[in-house]
């Protein structure tokens, strides 16, 4: 993986390509690379480094072209260098472009080998280009080759492929990665997504599991994986090119932390009432679907995951259902016990997540009640399959490290949270329309806590020099004491972990020094009192205590408890929410004082298509 985008058009297609990686950059990469159709032959242009590098090279090797694939590539197999960088070529006739893993890549190099094939890289990928070319003996068309060349690959993958001896045409299949077809006047597109084609149309048909496309300047075919000829729905995006800028903001995370209330106001947006949560909001007839739930099984990956994990906590208290919260990398794996009437709930911000998503369809065959998808991206895999959805409606977020994608996902739970205890009788009147008015008002307290951004930012010089930090929670307090530690650890390079606060005489404790700060998140609850025991364990040990903490909660706190930073959070509901905004900003601050590349952060990517 990591970024696919092609063209084919009546002018001079470079431009588009390397507009398209730019758009790409957010998911993030190690090397980049275009090859573009010119007078019979295709020009191939790669470096190990960013866009920017690539579009300098092209620049100078003046490359044009009226059809052509472009790449970034996060390295899984081989080391991320220009010889493993994409396109990869067969024989200077096929370039391919490839996102995924091809699992059964060892068996085809032998045998391609052997048929007189030379890798000049160490990737699955080159695997690929090969044996399409070796596929296209005779007269063979490039669309019937890869169609063939599809089945004989086993994993997960999305292609994009041109070969000299047929101008203007590309060819891509999708497989288990996602791949959309882009439709302008007189030219089309194939990407990976739909952020690296929206400059040039918002006309868009997702391809379906199996399906292989041929596009021209005019027009495109779809074969499904049966074979047969299929039209795919054609939708229009709502997105502009201009939702991928920055704005004044210095970076996207730092614009997507701002513009948290919003994005939660979104989320609200037609699903509650003054009082109550309106019916159906998860699908049509989904209210019948849920008053029958007796479980709930949450499924998801790294930030989604501590999404799921509040989530448990406010399901069993709450609205008194049986929840359990699993990494959907173990799940997929293990064979569950499934109880009678448990709903499935899978969370995901790009609705392409592998594992989630392979999660989501074993689930399918599990004997679950139904399936329901918590997801920010329509037309997403996730999305198509599952059996009810709430789209998060965080809008697009380019930054690595997701920031108002988990808290719209936080809200979005709270939403099947308050809907499940409602449908169930579970709740009174009076206290479900205390909640409801809770997350009513909910945005404004968020804008109020951003306010905090200049305190933060002092607080972020404590950590500069640091080389390991611990956070502490309890309760449903304690997966936001994780999201804060992965924070930190995604874009400052800091070594953080997450503890229940309880558990710091069973190890963590014996790391407790001056060198060490640690971080408390701190809600006016029962629990506070035991929190502040924790605190001062820590204190004792001579370590370094910063303390984010609900503002009525303070009158517990004082100076000998270490750095306090107060706010309001509104209540048991909203508190899990508002209080992650101080513990984005820390790690934000932190970043940007240690001058780290907080956006594209090294070794990761935003959306994890491959396992």
């Amino acid at each position: 993986m990591c970024g696919i985008v092609a063209a084919t058009a009546q002018r001079d297609v470079s431009e588009i390509l390397i507009s398209g990686l730019h758009a790409l950059e957010y998911r993030g990469y190690d090397s980049a690379g275009i090859a573009l159709q010119h007078d019979g032959r295709l020009t191939r242009v790669r470096t190990q480094g960013k866009v920017r590098d690539l579009e300098k090279q092209a620049g100078r090797q003046s490359v044009p072209g009226f059809c052509g694939i472009a790449h970034t590539r996060w390295a899984t197999h081989g080391v991320p260098n220009t010889e493993n960088a994409h396109p990869h070529l067969s024989h200077d006739e096929i370039a391919l472009v490839h996102n995924g893993i091809i699992e059964n890549h060892q068996a085809l190099r032998g045998e391609l080998a052997a048929a007189g094939y030379d890798f000049k890289s160490d990737t699955d990928t080159e695997v690929v280009v090969h044996l399409v070319h070796h596929l296209m003996a005779g007269d063979r068309s490039l669309f019937d080759a890869v169609r063939e060349a599809v089945g004989k690959l086993e994993g997960s993958f999305g292609i994009a492929l041109v070969c000299s001896r047929e101008p203007g045409v590309v060819v891509g299949a999708r497989c288990g990665n996602p791949i959309v077809l882009g439709i302008g006047f007189n030219e089309h597109f194939l990407a990976s997504d739909i952020h690296a084609l929206l400059a040039v149309t918002n006309r868009f048909v997702h391809l379906d599991e199996g399906d292989v496309a041929e596009i021209r300047v005019d027009g495109y075919r779809i074969i499904d994986r049966d074979g047969e000829t299929v039209e795919r729905s054609v939708r229009e995006a709502d997105l502009s090119a201009d939702a991928m800028q920055r704005g004044r903001y210095r970076h996207f995370m730092q614009k997507e932390i701002f513009e948290q209330p919003a994005a939660v106001a979104e989320t609200l947006e037609g699903r509650i009432g003054a009082d109550h949560v309106l019916p159906n909001i998860f699908g049509v007839g989904s209210d019948e679907v849920l008053r029958r739930v007796r479980q709930v099984h949450i499924v998801a990956c790294g930030t989604s995951y501590h999404a799921g994990l509040v989530a448990r906590y406010q399901l069993e208290q709450l609205a008194g259902i049986p929840c359990l919260a699993e990494v959907a990398s173990e799940y997929r794996y293990r064979d569950p016990v499934v109880p009678e009437d448990a709903l499935f709930v899978v969370v995901s911000q790009s609705g392409e997540t592998a594992d989630t998503l392979a999660a989501l369809r074993h689930a399918r065959e599990s004997g679950y009640l139904a399936t329901l998808a918590i997801c920010n991206v329509p037309e997403s895999s996730i999305v198509r399959e599952a059996d009810l959805v709430l789209m998060t409606r965080a809008g697009p977020e380019i930054g690595v490290a997701s920031t108002k994608a988990f808290t719209t996902q936080l809200v979005a739970l709270q939403l099947l949270v308050l809907e499940l205890a409602q449908l169930g009788g579970r709740i009174e009147p009076d206290q479900l329309r205390e909640w409801v008015a809770d997350l009513n008002r909910l945005p404004d307290v968020m804008r109020q806590a951003l306010t905090l951004d200049e305190a933060i930012e002092r607080l972020a010089g404590h950590f500069v020099e640091k080389h390991h930090a611990l956070f502490l929670g309890r309760g449903s307090h304690y997966p936001i004491a994780m999201e804060g530690a992965l924070k930190l650890k995604e874009i400052s390079y800091i070594h953080a972990e997450a503890y229940p606060a309880g558990e710091l005489k069973h190890g963590p404790l014996a790391l407790v020094d001056h060198d060490m700060p640690v971080v408390a998140v701190a809600p006016n609850n029962s629990l506070l009192q035991k929190l502040i025991s924790n605190i001062e364990e820590v204190r004792a040990r001579g370590g370094e205590m910063f303390v984010i903490a609900d503002a009525r909660a303070g009158a517990s706190l004082n100076e000998r408890h270490g750095e306090i930073v107060e706010l309001e959070t509104g209540g048991a509901l909203l508190a899990p929410v508002v209080l992650t905004v101080p513990l984005q900003l820390l790690a934000y601050h932190v970043a940007v004082l240690r001058g780290t590349d907080v956006d594209q952060p090294r070794n990761l990517a935003k959306s994890v298509t491959v396992e």
